[in-house]
């Protein structure tokens, strides 16, 4: 029976995945015009599994050597001579699955690794001439695929093998060569600065600008997911709805690989519903637990400070930056894929990262944060039968919130109302409950806040007060959000930062629906 999978390559044979034949096509096409090829995507987006199935389906007309340079470091790349040998030595190991080699290239590549195997050194100049018979004496092109290249991006002597590389390249209608190399990594080759540790000053440029960029969109469509779920179905007969099941998880994940394996995973191992209430279930477990993902986020988050920095205002003020991939912050993230490009503006690629984010940044500050505290000692008065009393909560807020930072900096306030409801509410429904923010309404002057909890939704929209007509214009976005979500009940916090002004808490009717408003 197969299953899900998120390590490792995943197989049709044994594992529930997208189909990603359309995507290894195209790759396929730009390796027959003679391409090389960069392909960067953040951890876990379905690099390994992509070429695994690029080197099956290119056995059919190339020599393919499929290499990996992951867990090399220091002894392989220390030198430029130490380079060749272990490159031409993952060469010769991959010969067991080169089908199209024939004798010439296998003896050349085996002879030259044993020869030199005592030293485990190979002069770098042999590489050009040696390169050039190998594709001459071959009997189908050669192509050469490295997947983990950011083992080796912090070694001159892998710079000079890229300049080898681009040499023979720009000759290759005059002297033989790799029909094309693919590099994959999570940073951008073409942009090696980037990958040097922040503190250091010895930063190259680099001479992969040969390459093209492999920009075609490696998200998991929701028709794809679809069609995952539909073989799932087959096989086990849950009585999901696949197409509903299928838009949730792309609600919650944008598509990202890792996430949507992941989620299903956990629905299935936990044998939680395949619904709205399941899923939920299966994302509280995700943002919880300790994977490479999140690791790997808390130290990138850790090396590059001022990244960070902007996260955060995104998230808490509303920040909505211009995505320009020249501005290094925004590259950085992008090249990550923590950020997305929406319409031109600087978005958090899904709602599962910027949710761990409102955990994390939240975290950092509970120490210190009294409004924590009162959430803390408060949540036992807002739970009633599995529901919220959110009205309370919004009322209890604004008393604590008065009476704790009646007296601070109106900017201040105006900066940070929304982040001190979030610290608030965390407690509350922490264990239990999620919450995100609706990104698709998020600017400096309003919020919109989904807290899921035991299968409830509760909308809640957090802006400034701009005057009365302008609150009226928000009272009517927020009756047609919960057109939008088929609720009929909705919650506006309104941070009014009027000298004169005093928290008050109202209901307002239409249609058969109501919002319960608390001034803050």
């Amino acid at each position: 029976m197969r299953e899900f999978n998120t390590t490792g390559i995943c197989y049709p044979y044994k594992h529930y995945m997208v189909n990603i034949d359309s995507r290894i096509d195209e790759i396929e096409k730009a390796v027959a015009k003679g391409e090389y090829i960069t392909i960067n995507r953040g951890r876990q987006y379905g690099k390994t599994t992509t070429l695994y199935h690029l080197a099956e389906k290119l056995q059919e007309n190339y020599v393919v050597f499929s290499l990996s340079f992951e867990r090399m470091g220091e002894t392989e790349f220390g030198t430029d001579d130490a380079l060749a040998y272990n490159f031409l030595d993952k060469m010769r190991k991959m010969l067991r699955v080169a089908k199209n080699a024939n004798d010439y290239v296998r003896n050349s590549i085996k002879k030259v690794v044993e020869d030199n195997s005592e030293k485990s050194l190979i002069r770098f100049s042999f590489l050009d001439d040696f390169f050039t018979d190998l594709c001459d004496n071959s009997d189908k092109p050669i192509v050469v695929i490295i997947d983990e290249v950011d083992s080796a991006s912090n070694y001159e002597s892998f710079i000079k093998l890229l300049r080898l590389l681009r040499e023979k390249y720009l000759i290759r209608e005059q002297i033989p060569t790799f029909q094309s190399v693919i590099l994959a990594g999570v940073y951008d080759i073409k942009n090696l600065k980037l990958k040097v540790r922040p503190d250091s000053d010895h930063q190259y440029n680099s001479p992969w600008n040969i390459a093209v960029a492999y920009t075609t969109d490696m998200s998991l469509p929701t028709d794809g997911i679809r069609q995952m779920l539909q073989e799932y179905e087959s096989d086990h007969h849950s009585g999901m709805d696949t197409a509903q099941m299928a838009q949730m998880i792309t609600d919650y994940t944008s598509g990202y690989p890792f996430f949507v394996s992941r989620v299903c995973q956990l629905i299935d191992q936990q044998k939680f519903s395949w619904d709205k209430e399941g899923l939920q279930d299966a994302v509280k477990i995700l943002l919880k637990e300790k994977n490479t993902f999140f690791d790997d986020l808390t130290k990138k988050l850790e090396d590059f400070p001022e990244m960070k920095k902007m996260l955060k205002e995104i998230l808490f003020s509303g920040y909505e930056p211009s995505f320009n991939i020249y501005y290094k912050h925004i590259s950085i993230a992008a090249m990550f894929n923590y950020i997305s490009d929406i319409n031109g503006k600087v978005k958090i690629s899904n709602r599962i990262i910027e949710t761990w984010l409102y955990n994390l940044f939240a975290t950092e500050e509970e120490i210190d944060s009294r409004l924590y505290d009162k959430g803390s000692i408060d949540r036992s008065q807002f739970i009633d039968d599995k529901t919220l009393k959110m009205d309370k909560i919004l009322e209890k807020f604004a008393q604590h919130f008065r009476d704790i930072y009646g007296s601070k900096d109106l900017t201040f306030k105006e900066e940070e109302g929304r982040r001190f409801f979030m610290l608030y509410i965390r407690p509350i429904i922490n264990g239990t409950g999620n919450y995100y923010i609706e990104a698709q309404t998020r600017d400096r002057s309003r919020t919109d806040m989904i807290i899921d909890y035991l299968g409830t939704q509760y909308i809640i929209e957090m802006k400034i007060w701009r005057g009365e007509s302008y609150n009226e214009r928000g009272e009517n976005q927020l009756f047609d959000y919960l057109d939008f979500y088929h609720a009929d009940k909705g919650y506006l916090l309104s941070f009014c930062f009027n000298k004169n002004s005093k928290p008050e808490a109202r209901t307002i009717s239409q249609d058969g629906r109501e919002i319960v408003e608390v001034v803050v």
